[in-house]
């Protein structure tokens, strides 16, 4: 559902006449409202359990798209973001937290597959929302449709969702009722703790550089190809798609990878593939390897979120869930502080000029990518 607005950006920047800073302080509404109102997501999954803050969140994100799209002024699409993100990073908690009970009794590695789905989501709406700006289908009738159309598909899944309320003891507690046989070793929290902190503040640093690429495809891909390549509205929107495309590509093969050649080789090889893909795209700009650095970059950062929430809940000296709380909701930084430092540096310069943040990125990930375990022991069914 928030893919399906992504293509029509650049119409409501025009439409509303922004400049590039104040659509930027538009779009960082939405990680602004995630990082407000994350905190509460814990205590709302444990109130009313995942599936359902999961299945309501995703309602209350359609209808605040729905009211974006059609937004009058600066001061209501901004606020009507800064809803969608709120919605947004308690449904993201909720989904993941439901997502990892789903894996814990798989048991086996499939988190990089869950996300893979996801992509699959931002891909279908990237495009719809790409076809309805290319043939001018007016974006309160397209929003409304994918409101509708997406809220009753959630409504259908929920019937199938895990039942019975949310674990919620400690490592080193009593078994889960999810797994009465199994006893998690015990984690002492004090003698590494500082170095749990630190460990944990590279992981951050590993998730908000994800962060960073998939905004960059969410907020600028197509008003880069539109107002810098000429692009046309439905070429401009395959700049986001094929990020993600790739993207899904990668998570999709992202298991296998992990477990071949362990999460920190697979990183720093995304790394890398992210920094000279869209590097060599922003050095020689064209519509076609713009587009192609963007789906490169995807490619690139397509483990790096999954990677750092499963370390991160996996790290010893915290209570069971902590590390993916603080994950996901310091992740959000990356969404937060891109939008407004692009533009600006796209106002004082260009936007080209501003897109460097994606090769930076890559940059990051090489070098926070030392505390990601070489090998990831797989338990099969």
């Amino acid at each position: 559902m928030f893919a399906n607005i992504l293509p029509h950006y650049p119409a409501i920047k025009d439409g509303l006449e922004l400049s590039n800073a104040a659509f930027g302080v538009s779009v960082a509404a939405f990680p602004l409202g995630a990082i407000t109102a994350g905190l509460a997501s814990g205590f709302l999954v444990r109130r009313f359990r995942s599936s359902r803050v999961a299945t309501v969140g995703t309602w209350l994100i359609g209808l605040s798209i729905l009211l974006a799209g059609i937004a009058p002024s600066w001061a209501v699409l901004t606020a009507t973001l800064f809803l969608a993100g709120a919605m947004d990073a308690i449904t993201d908690v909720a989904q993941n937290s439901h997502g990892l009970r789903v894996q814990k009794l798989y048991k086996r590695s499939i988190l990089n597959s869950f996300h893979a789905v996801w992509s699959i989501g931002a891909v279908l709406g990237g495009l719809m929302g790409a076809t309805a700006a290319g043939l001018a289908i007016p974006r309160g009738l397209h929003l409304s449709v994918s409101f509708v159309l997406f809220s009753a598909l959630t409504l259908v899944c929920y019937r199938f969702l895990l039942p019975g309320p949310e674990p919620t003891e400690a490592p080193g507690s009593s078994p889960s009722r999810e797994h009465p046989g199994d006893v998690p070793p015990r984690r002492t929290a004090r003698p590494r703790l500082f170095g749990t902190v630190g460990i944990l503040a590279a992981l951050v640093v590993i998730g908000i550089a994800g962060a960073l690429v998939e905004d960059a495809g969410s907020t600028w891909a197509a008003v880069y190809l539109t107002g810098s390549l000429d692009a046309t509205p439905t070429i401009a929107g395959l700049g986001f798609v094929a990020l993600v495309g790739f993207q899904f590509v990668g998570r999709l093969f992202g298991d296998r990878l992990v477990d071949r050649f362990g999460q920190r080789a697979v990183a720093q090889a995304g790394g890398a593939l992210a920094a000279i893909g869209m590097g060599v795209a922003l050095l020689f700009p064209s519509i076609p390897l713009t587009i192609l650095g963007f789906g490169l970059a995807g490619l690139g950062v397509a483990t790096l979120v999954p990677a750092a929430m499963h370390s991160a809940d996996e790290l010893p000296g915290l209570r069971a869930g902590t590390g993916l709380t603080v994950i996901s909701w310091l992740l959000r930084l990356g969404f937060l502080l891109s939008p407004p430092i692009v533009g600006a540096v796209a106002d004082a310069s260009a936007l080209r000029v501003g897109l460097v943040v994606v090769p930076l990125a890559g940059i990051l990930t090489l070098l926070a990518s030392p505390v990601l375990p070489k090998r990831v022991p797989v338990r099969r069914l």
